[in-house]
């Protein structure tokens, strides 16, 4: 099927929410514009992705229904990849257990894993292959103490949970001394060296939240609520694939009711910021 028979278009019922899962007011009427996972379906077709990724998509909405995935379409070394997130903030009263999900996934993605679903976790996510087994799910739990909504992940695999990031998530509008201190407040960058406007983008500021993650051997920057002008500014500056900008600039009017959240891994060599992986979100 071609992408333009695939295409979707909003309703005036279509919820808005970020990559988070959280509500926001569309900024412009939605109805019979384009719904953010043309974003995920026109990358599944730049990128190469095989005709059972369409089908993880059917068959995670048919098990947990619509509006409740959060994707993520990543670059990394000119490679494209796809991560989804699933979240349930009820925690151990939850609706959207690990095991559901991998059941709907099984026919493309099989997996042995098994989780604990006594574990507080408020979210999990996979890596999206197609045809391969799936071996790791990312579980992320909450982080009290923190003066800030923060969480930390971990990768669970049969051999059990290993840490991975943590994150800390800041009001764009109201914090954004904060933001520059944690992301100045770091082992893999030299703060009297790097420019901070080469992480915390100005362009990009003018978002709703932006989220700081400390990984193992880079940091991240996440700018949640950017307009499509935005988004554009941000496929352009990381060198997304021509066909996803040119698709983006085309239908810009009919992207302009959402709200769009982008993120990129980094680290530091001498003065130079060097981007690692990037990536943008939507919810399908």
């Amino acid at each position: 099927m071609k992408l333009a028979d695939r295409l979707e278009y909003a309703t005036a019922a279509d919820p808005a929410r970020n990559y988070c899962l959280w509500d926001y007011a569309p900024v412009a009427p939605a109805e019979d514009k384009f719904r953010s996972i043309n974003l995920l379906y026109e990358s599944f077709e730049a990128g190469g992705a095989p005709a059972e990724a369409y089908r993880l998509v059917d068959a995670v909405r048919d098990a947990i229904g619509p509006f409740r995935t959060v994707y993520g379409v990543k670059r990394t070394a000119g490679r494209t990849s796809w991560e989804f997130y699933f979240y349930d903030y009820a925690r151990q009263q939850r609706e959207n257990a690990v095991a559901r999900v991998l059941q709907a996934l099984g026919p493309w993605m099989p997996s042995r894993l098994v989780v604990n679903e006594q574990l507080p976790y408020f979210m999990f996510s996979i890596d999206v292959v197609p045809g391969a087994p799936l071996d790791a799910v990312h579980l992320y739990i909450g982080n009290p103490g923190s003066t800030v909504s923060s969480g930390i992940a971990y990768a669970l695999t049969e051999q059990g949970c290993a840490l991975e990031n943590f994150y800390f998530f800041f009001d764009a509008g109201s914090q954004l001394d904060e933001v520059a201190d944690k992301v100045m407040c770091s082992a893999h960058i030299d703060p009297s060296r790097v420019a901070l406007d080469d992480i915390l983008l100005p362009a990009l500021r003018g978002c709703r939240t932006i989220c700081v993650a400390n990984k193992s051997g880079h940091d991240c920057i996440y700018f949640s609520g950017v307009d499509v002008e935005q988004l554009l500014y941000f496929l352009d500056r990381f060198d997304h694939l021509q066909t996803t900008r040119s698709f983006v600039r085309e239908h810009r009017a009919r992207f302009d009711h959402l709200l769009f959240d982008v993120g990129f891994d980094y680290r530091g060599d001498g003065a130079r910021v060097v981007p690692i992986k990037s990536g943008y979100y939507g919810v399908f």
